[in-house]
Protein backbone atom coordinates (compact mmCIF):
# COMPACT_ATOMS: atom_id res chain seq x y z
CA UNK A 1 0.00 0.00 0.00
CA UNK A 2 1.20 3.37 -0.99
CA UNK A 3 1.80 6.24 1.77
CA UNK A 4 0.98 9.26 -1.05
CA UNK A 5 2.96 11.98 0.78
CA UNK A 6 6.11 9.40 1.11
CA UNK A 7 5.20 8.80 -2.76
CA UNK A 8 4.97 13.39 -3.08
CA UNK A 9 8.47 13.61 -1.44
CA UNK A 10 10.14 11.00 -3.23
CA UNK A 11 8.77 12.47 -6.46
CA UNK A 12 10.20 15.81 -5.30
CA UNK A 13 13.18 14.75 -3.89
CA UNK A 14 14.57 12.74 -6.70
CA UNK A 15 13.31 14.17 -9.62
CA UNK A 16 13.42 17.45 -11.81
CA UNK A 17 9.76 17.33 -13.97
CA UNK A 18 10.07 14.88 -16.66
CA UNK A 19 8.27 12.73 -19.09
CA UNK A 20 6.65 10.98 -16.46
CA UNK A 21 5.98 13.91 -13.51
CA UNK A 22 5.29 17.66 -14.01
CA UNK A 23 4.46 19.66 -10.57
CA UNK A 24 1.99 22.93 -10.72
CA UNK A 25 1.85 25.95 -8.12
CA UNK A 26 -1.88 25.17 -8.98
CA UNK A 27 -4.30 24.48 -11.69
CA UNK A 28 -7.90 26.50 -12.11
CA UNK A 29 -10.51 24.06 -14.41
CA UNK A 30 -12.84 26.48 -13.57
CA UNK A 31 -12.02 28.77 -16.93
CA UNK A 32 -11.23 27.47 -20.12
CA UNK A 33 -7.22 28.68 -20.42
CA UNK A 34 -6.91 26.60 -16.98
CA UNK A 35 -8.95 23.92 -18.54
CA UNK A 36 -7.12 23.59 -21.26
CA UNK A 37 -3.62 23.31 -20.38
CA UNK A 38 -4.82 20.40 -17.25
CA UNK A 39 -6.26 18.60 -20.10
CA UNK A 40 -2.80 18.45 -22.37
CA UNK A 41 -0.79 17.89 -19.50
CA UNK A 42 -2.69 14.87 -19.07
CA UNK A 43 -2.60 13.79 -22.73
CA UNK A 44 0.95 14.27 -22.69
CA UNK A 45 1.88 12.31 -19.60
CA UNK A 46 -0.65 9.26 -20.62
CA UNK A 47 0.84 9.38 -24.20
CA UNK A 48 4.79 9.58 -22.89
CA UNK A 49 4.08 6.54 -20.50
CA UNK A 50 1.79 3.58 -21.97
CA UNK A 51 2.98 1.33 -18.93
CA UNK A 52 3.07 3.31 -15.78
CA UNK A 53 1.49 5.74 -13.68
CA UNK A 54 2.41 9.16 -14.38
CA UNK A 55 1.97 12.45 -12.08
CA UNK A 56 1.29 16.20 -11.55
CA UNK A 57 1.98 17.59 -8.02
CA UNK A 58 0.07 20.66 -7.31
CA UNK A 59 0.79 23.33 -4.74
CA UNK A 60 4.66 23.52 -4.91
CA UNK A 61 7.06 26.61 -6.09
CA UNK A 62 8.80 25.50 -9.43
CA UNK A 63 11.81 27.16 -8.53
CA UNK A 64 13.07 25.66 -4.76
CA UNK A 65 9.55 22.85 -4.45
CA UNK A 66 8.53 24.78 -1.69
CA UNK A 67 5.71 22.79 -0.81
CA UNK A 68 2.61 25.55 0.11
CA UNK A 69 0.04 23.76 -0.69
CA UNK A 70 -3.41 24.35 -2.55
CA UNK A 71 -7.26 24.56 -1.34
CA UNK A 72 -9.23 20.92 -0.85
CA UNK A 73 -10.08 19.82 -4.59
CA UNK A 74 -13.47 17.50 -4.74
CA UNK A 75 -12.33 15.39 -7.42
CA UNK A 76 -15.55 13.31 -8.00
CA UNK A 77 -16.49 14.01 -11.49
CA UNK A 78 -12.65 15.22 -12.89
CA UNK A 79 -12.89 11.54 -14.78
CA UNK A 80 -15.94 13.31 -16.42
CA UNK A 81 -14.78 16.03 -17.69
CA UNK A 82 -11.21 14.54 -19.35
CA UNK A 83 -13.82 12.03 -20.79
CA UNK A 84 -15.61 14.57 -22.25
CA UNK A 85 -12.08 16.28 -23.61
CA UNK A 86 -10.03 13.54 -25.23
CA UNK A 87 -10.26 10.78 -27.21
CA UNK A 88 -8.64 7.19 -25.51
CA UNK A 89 -8.56 9.17 -22.32
CA UNK A 90 -6.48 8.05 -18.99
CA UNK A 91 -7.57 6.72 -16.28
CA UNK A 92 -7.24 9.91 -13.96
CA UNK A 93 -7.58 10.45 -9.87
CA UNK A 94 -6.91 13.79 -8.11
CA UNK A 95 -5.99 12.78 -4.65
CA UNK A 96 -5.82 15.36 -1.43
CA UNK A 97 -2.41 14.61 0.44
CA UNK A 98 -2.09 15.89 4.14
CA UNK A 99 1.46 17.22 4.65
CA UNK A 100 2.49 18.87 8.20
CA UNK A 101 2.92 22.05 8.64
CA UNK A 102 0.20 23.44 5.92
CA UNK A 103 -2.45 25.97 7.18
CA UNK A 104 -5.79 24.28 7.85
CA UNK A 105 -7.78 23.51 4.81
CA UNK A 106 -4.45 23.63 2.95
CA UNK A 107 -3.27 20.63 0.90
CA UNK A 108 -1.06 18.93 -1.29
CA UNK A 109 -2.66 17.72 -4.78
CA UNK A 110 -1.75 14.24 -6.20
CA UNK A 111 -2.82 13.50 -10.01
CA UNK A 112 -2.07 10.39 -10.94
CA UNK A 113 -2.78 9.22 -14.56
CA UNK A 114 -2.80 5.66 -15.95
CA UNK A 115 -2.86 5.74 -19.81
CA UNK A 116 -5.18 3.49 -21.51
CA UNK A 117 -2.34 2.15 -23.82
CA UNK A 118 -3.96 3.77 -27.41
CA UNK A 119 -2.75 7.49 -28.30
CA UNK A 120 -4.82 10.15 -26.93
CA UNK A 121 -5.59 12.86 -28.56
CA UNK A 122 -7.58 16.04 -27.61
CA UNK A 123 -11.78 15.70 -29.10
CA UNK A 124 -12.49 18.77 -29.24
CA UNK A 125 -11.13 22.33 -29.36
CA UNK A 126 -10.75 23.88 -25.81
CA UNK A 127 -9.14 27.01 -25.46
CA UNK A 128 -5.91 27.44 -28.21
CA UNK A 129 -5.33 23.79 -28.72
CA UNK A 130 -7.20 22.28 -31.40
CA UNK A 131 -9.56 19.05 -31.58
CA UNK A 132 -7.37 15.88 -32.78
CA UNK A 133 -4.45 17.73 -31.41
CA UNK A 134 -1.83 14.93 -29.91
CA UNK A 135 0.59 16.14 -27.08
CA UNK A 136 3.93 13.91 -25.34
CA UNK A 137 5.98 15.13 -23.05
CA UNK A 138 9.49 16.93 -24.03
CA UNK A 139 11.78 16.51 -21.14
CA UNK A 140 9.61 19.27 -18.58
CA UNK A 141 7.12 20.68 -21.39
CA UNK A 142 4.18 19.28 -23.19
CA UNK A 143 4.11 19.65 -27.15
CA UNK A 144 2.35 18.80 -29.66
CA UNK A 145 3.67 15.85 -32.26
CA UNK A 146 3.12 14.43 -35.15
CA UNK A 147 4.55 10.56 -34.96
CA UNK A 148 4.02 7.72 -36.91
CA UNK A 149 5.58 5.22 -35.18
CA UNK A 150 4.36 3.32 -31.84
CA UNK A 151 4.80 4.98 -28.57
CA UNK A 152 7.54 3.38 -26.26
CA UNK A 153 7.99 2.46 -22.68
CA UNK A 154 10.95 4.21 -21.13
CA UNK A 155 9.81 5.18 -17.57
CA UNK A 156 8.32 1.67 -15.79
CA UNK A 157 11.41 0.94 -13.83
CA UNK A 158 12.09 4.19 -12.63
CA UNK A 159 8.59 4.56 -11.22
CA UNK A 160 7.86 1.12 -10.41
CA UNK A 161 11.13 2.25 -7.99
CA UNK A 162 9.72 5.82 -6.54
CA UNK A 163 6.23 3.57 -5.99
CA UNK A 164 8.44 1.00 -4.17
CA UNK A 165 9.98 3.87 -1.69
CA UNK A 166 6.44 4.59 -0.72
CA UNK A 167 5.09 1.81 0.91
CA UNK A 168 3.22 1.93 3.63
CA UNK A 169 4.48 0.74 7.16
CA UNK A 170 2.40 0.21 10.63
CA UNK A 171 4.48 3.29 12.40
CA UNK A 172 3.70 5.99 9.69
CA UNK A 173 0.01 4.40 10.16
CA UNK A 174 -0.17 4.44 14.31
CA UNK A 175 1.33 8.39 14.05
CA UNK A 176 -1.40 9.18 11.50
CA UNK A 177 -4.34 8.13 13.88
CA UNK A 178 -2.43 9.80 17.45
CA UNK A 179 -1.59 12.95 15.23
CA UNK A 180 -5.13 13.31 13.85
CA UNK A 181 -7.00 12.67 17.43
CA UNK A 182 -5.11 14.07 19.59
CA UNK A 183 -3.58 16.83 17.99
CA UNK A 184 -5.13 18.16 14.78
CA UNK A 185 -8.84 17.81 15.84
CA UNK A 186 -8.91 17.55 19.82
CA UNK A 187 -11.66 20.28 19.54
CA UNK A 188 -14.14 18.08 17.57
CA UNK A 189 -15.34 14.68 18.43
CA UNK A 190 -13.38 12.08 16.65
CA UNK A 191 -13.06 8.59 15.45
CA UNK A 192 -11.66 5.69 13.71
CA UNK A 193 -12.80 2.48 11.88
CA UNK A 194 -10.01 -0.13 10.44
CA UNK A 195 -11.57 -2.23 7.36
CA UNK A 196 -9.99 -5.35 5.95
CA UNK A 197 -7.06 -5.43 8.90
CA UNK A 198 -5.55 -3.06 6.40
CA UNK A 199 -7.46 0.02 6.50
CA UNK A 200 -7.49 2.61 8.56
CA UNK A 201 -10.39 5.73 8.17
CA UNK A 202 -10.59 8.89 10.66
CA UNK A 203 -13.10 11.03 10.74
CA UNK A 204 -14.02 14.36 13.19
CA UNK A 205 -16.41 16.87 13.13
CA UNK A 206 -19.03 18.69 14.74
CA UNK A 207 -22.45 16.26 15.91
CA UNK A 208 -25.69 16.99 15.28
CA UNK A 209 -28.46 14.60 16.40
CA UNK A 210 -31.76 14.97 14.61
CA UNK A 211 -34.79 12.82 14.10
CA UNK A 212 -32.63 9.73 14.94
CA UNK A 213 -29.77 10.55 12.90
CA UNK A 214 -26.11 12.15 13.58
CA UNK A 215 -24.77 15.03 11.34
CA UNK A 216 -21.68 15.95 11.09
CA UNK A 217 -20.49 19.75 10.29
CA UNK A 218 -16.82 21.24 10.15
CA UNK A 219 -16.04 17.48 8.95
CA UNK A 220 -12.60 15.95 7.83
CA UNK A 221 -12.47 12.45 6.95
CA UNK A 222 -9.11 10.58 6.11
CA UNK A 223 -7.62 7.58 4.81
CA UNK A 224 -4.87 7.70 7.44
CA UNK A 225 -2.73 4.91 5.40
CA UNK A 226 -2.52 6.50 2.03
CA UNK A 227 -2.16 10.26 3.75
CA UNK A 228 -5.56 10.98 1.74
CA UNK A 229 -7.99 13.24 2.71
CA UNK A 230 -11.33 11.93 1.70
CA UNK A 231 -13.13 14.84 2.66
CA UNK A 232 -13.09 18.06 4.10
CA UNK A 233 -15.64 21.09 4.66
CA UNK A 234 -16.65 24.23 6.72
CA UNK A 235 -20.10 24.40 5.94
CA UNK A 236 -21.90 21.22 4.76
CA UNK A 237 -22.98 19.15 6.77
CA UNK A 238 -22.58 15.10 6.37
CA UNK A 239 -24.06 11.65 7.39
CA UNK A 240 -21.70 8.75 7.64
CA UNK A 241 -23.01 5.28 7.98
CA UNK A 242 -20.14 2.16 7.80
CA UNK A 243 -20.08 -1.50 7.86
CA UNK A 244 -17.19 -3.93 7.87
CA UNK A 245 -16.84 -3.42 3.82
CA UNK A 246 -17.59 -0.04 3.41
CA UNK A 247 -17.63 3.74 4.74
CA UNK A 248 -20.28 5.86 2.89
CA UNK A 249 -20.35 9.78 3.46
CA UNK A 250 -23.35 11.58 2.71
CA UNK A 251 -23.27 15.15 1.75
CA UNK A 252 -26.02 17.95 2.45
CA UNK A 253 -25.82 21.71 1.28
CA UNK A 254 -27.81 24.62 2.61
CA UNK A 255 -29.65 26.79 0.07
CA UNK A 256 -32.14 29.18 0.43
CA UNK A 257 -32.63 32.96 0.16
CA UNK A 258 -33.20 35.07 3.30
CA UNK A 259 -34.09 33.21 5.80
CA UNK A 260 -36.14 29.82 4.04
CA UNK A 261 -32.78 27.91 4.31
CA UNK A 262 -33.34 23.73 3.40
CA UNK A 263 -30.76 21.07 3.45
CA UNK A 264 -30.62 19.08 0.25
CA UNK A 265 -28.77 15.93 -0.43
CA UNK A 266 -26.04 16.73 -3.10
CA UNK A 267 -23.88 13.42 -3.13
CA UNK A 268 -23.47 9.99 -2.01
CA UNK A 269 -19.65 8.79 -1.98
CA UNK A 270 -18.76 5.32 -0.71
CA UNK A 271 -15.71 3.80 -0.06
CA UNK A 272 -15.42 -0.28 -0.52
CA UNK A 273 -12.44 -2.21 1.13
CA UNK A 274 -11.40 -5.53 -0.67
CA UNK A 275 -9.41 -8.40 1.05
CA UNK A 276 -6.82 -7.84 -1.51
CA UNK A 277 -5.71 -4.56 -0.06
CA UNK A 278 -7.59 -2.64 -2.58
CA UNK A 279 -10.21 -0.39 -2.23
CA UNK A 280 -12.75 1.70 -4.98
CA UNK A 281 -14.46 4.91 -4.22
CA UNK A 282 -17.88 4.97 -5.90
CA UNK A 283 -19.65 8.86 -6.37
CA UNK A 284 -23.40 9.26 -7.01
CA UNK A 285 -24.89 12.74 -7.48
CA UNK A 286 -28.25 12.78 -5.88
CA UNK A 287 -28.63 16.80 -5.88
CA UNK A 288 -31.63 17.98 -7.61
CA UNK A 289 -31.46 21.74 -7.82
CA UNK A 290 -34.40 23.95 -5.81
CA UNK A 291 -36.55 26.42 -8.62
CA UNK A 292 -37.57 29.98 -7.16
CA UNK A 293 -39.43 32.90 -9.06
CA UNK A 294 -37.48 33.97 -11.93
CA UNK A 295 -38.89 37.67 -11.04
CA UNK A 296 -37.25 37.15 -7.35
CA UNK A 297 -34.27 35.68 -8.89
CA UNK A 298 -33.05 38.96 -11.24
CA UNK A 299 -33.97 41.28 -8.70
CA UNK A 300 -30.73 39.59 -6.43
CA UNK A 301 -29.13 38.63 -9.23
CA UNK A 302 -28.84 42.85 -10.03
CA UNK A 303 -28.08 43.11 -6.88
CA UNK A 304 -25.40 40.92 -6.44
CA UNK A 305 -24.08 42.61 -9.73
CA UNK A 306 -24.01 46.05 -8.18
CA UNK A 307 -22.37 44.74 -5.15
CA UNK A 308 -19.52 43.32 -7.30
CA UNK A 309 -19.11 46.48 -9.02
CA UNK A 310 -19.08 48.70 -6.10
CA UNK A 311 -16.20 46.47 -4.24
CA UNK A 312 -14.12 46.74 -7.86
CA UNK A 313 -14.21 50.53 -7.88
CA UNK A 314 -13.39 50.66 -3.97
CA UNK A 315 -17.12 51.90 -3.32
CA UNK A 316 -18.24 51.58 0.48
CA UNK A 317 -21.18 49.11 1.08
CA UNK A 318 -24.04 50.38 2.80
CA UNK A 319 -25.38 48.26 5.88
CA UNK A 320 -28.25 46.23 3.87
CA UNK A 321 -25.23 45.79 1.02
CA UNK A 322 -23.09 44.21 3.48
CA UNK A 323 -26.02 42.06 4.54
CA UNK A 324 -26.40 40.85 0.91
CA UNK A 325 -23.00 40.77 0.57
CA UNK A 326 -22.75 37.54 3.39
CA UNK A 327 -25.06 35.97 1.30
CA UNK A 328 -23.96 36.82 -2.44
CA UNK A 329 -22.13 33.25 -3.05
CA UNK A 330 -24.93 31.16 -2.12
CA UNK A 331 -27.20 33.58 -4.28
CA UNK A 332 -25.23 33.46 -7.35
CA UNK A 333 -25.19 29.33 -7.14
CA UNK A 334 -29.23 29.46 -6.88
CA UNK A 335 -29.60 31.63 -9.86
CA UNK A 336 -26.75 29.45 -11.76
CA UNK A 337 -28.79 26.67 -11.12
CA UNK A 338 -32.03 28.33 -12.55
CA UNK A 339 -30.81 28.89 -15.42
CA UNK A 340 -28.82 31.94 -15.03
CA UNK A 341 -25.65 31.22 -17.31
CA UNK A 342 -23.22 34.22 -16.19
CA UNK A 343 -23.70 33.75 -12.82
CA UNK A 344 -20.52 31.33 -12.85
CA UNK A 345 -18.74 33.37 -14.49
CA UNK A 346 -19.05 35.95 -11.80
CA UNK A 347 -17.93 33.69 -9.20
CA UNK A 348 -14.60 32.65 -10.79
CA UNK A 349 -14.19 36.00 -12.44
CA UNK A 350 -14.09 38.20 -8.78
CA UNK A 351 -12.62 35.50 -6.41
CA UNK A 352 -9.78 36.97 -5.86
CA UNK A 353 -11.71 40.59 -5.60
CA UNK A 354 -13.42 39.07 -2.55
CA UNK A 355 -10.83 37.18 -0.88
CA UNK A 356 -9.07 40.51 -0.48
CA UNK A 357 -12.65 42.04 0.59
CA UNK A 358 -13.78 39.35 3.08
CA UNK A 359 -12.12 36.59 4.06
CA UNK A 360 -15.60 34.48 5.35
CA UNK A 361 -17.16 35.48 2.04
CA UNK A 362 -14.54 33.73 0.01
CA UNK A 363 -14.72 29.93 1.62
CA UNK A 364 -18.20 30.25 0.90
CA UNK A 365 -17.41 31.89 -2.79
CA UNK A 366 -15.35 28.25 -2.49
CA UNK A 367 -18.23 26.25 -1.17
CA UNK A 368 -20.88 27.05 -4.36
CA UNK A 369 -18.21 27.14 -6.96
CA UNK A 370 -17.38 23.07 -5.68
CA UNK A 371 -21.01 22.00 -5.84
CA UNK A 372 -21.62 24.39 -9.28
CA UNK A 373 -18.61 22.30 -10.47
CA UNK A 374 -19.93 18.55 -9.16
CA UNK A 375 -23.47 19.07 -10.89
CA UNK A 376 -21.73 20.72 -14.16
CA UNK A 377 -19.16 17.34 -14.80
CA UNK A 378 -21.93 15.28 -13.55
Amino acid sequence: MINKRLLVKNLLAHNDENSFYDKKRFINIGEKEGKGKFLKHICALANSNPKNNSFIVIGVEDEDNKIVGVDFFDDSKIQNLVNAYLDNPPLISYENILFPGLPKGKVVGLVTIRSSGKICSLRKNIWKYLGGSVFFRDGSISMPKVFDIAIKDTNSQIVAEIEQHANNNIELTLNGVIDFINNRHGDLESNYKVFKEQFVVCWAGNIKNQKGKTYYSRVDIELINEQVQLFYSALDEVEITYNDTTFTITEYVQLGLNRQQKYYPLEIKTITFNNNGTYKIDSILTFEPPLFDKKTLHHIYNINNTILNKIKKSIPLKKNELNDLKNLPASYLICALNGFDEAPKKLEEHRWIIKNYNKEVYLSLKESLRILRKVRYN
